[in-house]
């Protein structure tokens, strides 16, 4: 019997190197002069003051370790939720919680369920747990329980379900996300991913709190890197039962929250005016630019989140490419999203007044054929 060698040097197992890493937005647009990036959903109101100055109070404690259990911002997220602070987990960003659950509930061989254009982070995690993904299709962009449904098999461990979805927009009405929930066998895992729930103003959706609540099987994932404007700290947190909670503890980092990102945190949950500043402000712009982006004739599907996405032809010099590079030259930068299988389209960041008003001024030229 052969014998296999052993390599000469270290070999990441099987399945690894298969992952295509995370791209995120660009930062930099190739025209001179003012910058706007919209890109990657950061709130154009920037953090709360009080962030701020919560942030700069710990500069002088950088020697110190943060506390592990982060009891504090556990306390303000449920106090301000009304929630159990014991059924809360933090961690570095959301993302490093959608990674935790799947470590902790997906192993080789297991299957881990997400929709058609679900954030990317769900497939590299899904594989990094050694699991395989499993794509349920969309309907119209949206998420289908059906279809969903119709993917689970006897090796099903987790379903990711961002509501609303990134880069879509689009989201599932709570009774269909209690159908979902209904229909998956009890050992599977729903993730409900909120991190834009903030900004969400239709009476039939619901962030998941009522369903983690109630159920054993369920998880909702929220960030503060969204409305509160916190991304450069990296602070997301999850409301979990009892036994998942337990699960992720004994696997986290044991400092997986930086004492900036946690003392603003609190303070970003306390400045309750901020973030209604931030809802009032894409409450106002994103009606306004879906209608006006449409009357340039291109097609804008619905969105609830704080960006839209827009679709373009095909057409040479016409199409999603070509409009990304024209923006980039009057220095406004969108994000193209040909990784989540939608080439000809590019997602718009609800942006400040003047940035959302030169975004449609731009698109008009384009449209008309005119040059950079």
């Amino acid at each position: 019997m052969s014998k296999t060698l052993p390599a000469d040097r270290p070999v990441p197992r099987p399945g690894i190197l298969a992952i295509d890493p995370y791209v995120p937005g660009k930062s930099g647009a190739a025209g001179g002069g003012k910058v706007h990036k919209l890109s990657s959903n950061e709130t154009p109101l920037g953090p709360s003051p009080r962030a701020i100055e919560a942030f700069a109070s710990i500069a002088s404690k950088l020697e110190l370790y943060p506390d592990g259990s982060v009891t504090r911002l556990r306390s303000a997220i449920a106090t301000r939720f009304g929630l159990d602070a014991a059924r809360i987990v933090c961690g570095n960003g959301s993302d490093d919680l959608l990674h935790l659950l799947a470590a902790a509930y997906v192993g080789p061989g297991d299957e881990g369920i997400f929709t058609t254009h679900g954030f990317l982070v769900y497939r590299i995690a899904i594989l990094a747990a050694g699991g395989v993904p499993v794509v349920a299709p969309e309907k119209d962009l949206t998420a289908d329980v059906d279809a969903i449904l119709g993917c689970v098999t006897d090796r099903t461990r987790i379903v990711y379900l961002a509501n609303p979805n990134n880069p879509t927009g689009t989201y599932l009405p709570f009774e269909e996300v209690k159908r979902l929930h209904a229909g998956l066998p009890k050992h599977v895992l729903l993730v409900l991913d909120a991190a834009y729930a903030e900004y969400v103003r239709r009476n039939d959706y619901a962030e998941g709190i009522e369903l983690v609540s109630t159920s054993d099987n369920v998880v909702m994932t929220r960030t503060f890197s969204k409305i509160f404007g916190l991304a450069n700290l990296r602070l997301g947190w999850c409301y979990a039962p009892a036994g998942i909670c337990d699960a992720l503890n004994r696997i986290r980092g044991p400092f997986n929250v930086n004492g900036p990102a946690l003392e603003a945190g609190i303070a970003a949950l306390e400045d309750t005016g901020h973030v209604q500043a931030a809802i009032d402000h894409n409450s106002k712009w994103l009606p306004w630019l879906i209608e006006e982006v449409s009357r340039l004739g291109l097609r804008v599907t619905p969105s609830v989140a704080n960006f839209v996405l827009i679709h373009f032809p095909q057409s040479p010099g016409k199409s999603a490419a070509d409009a990304e590079a024209f923006l980039s030259q009057r220095g406004l930068v969108l994000r193209g999203v040909g990784a989540y299988g939608l080439p000809d389209a590019l997602r718009l960041t609800v942006g400040t007044e003047e940035a959302c008003r030169l975004v449609v001024a731009a698109l008009r030229d384009f449209r008309a054929g005119q040059h950079a």
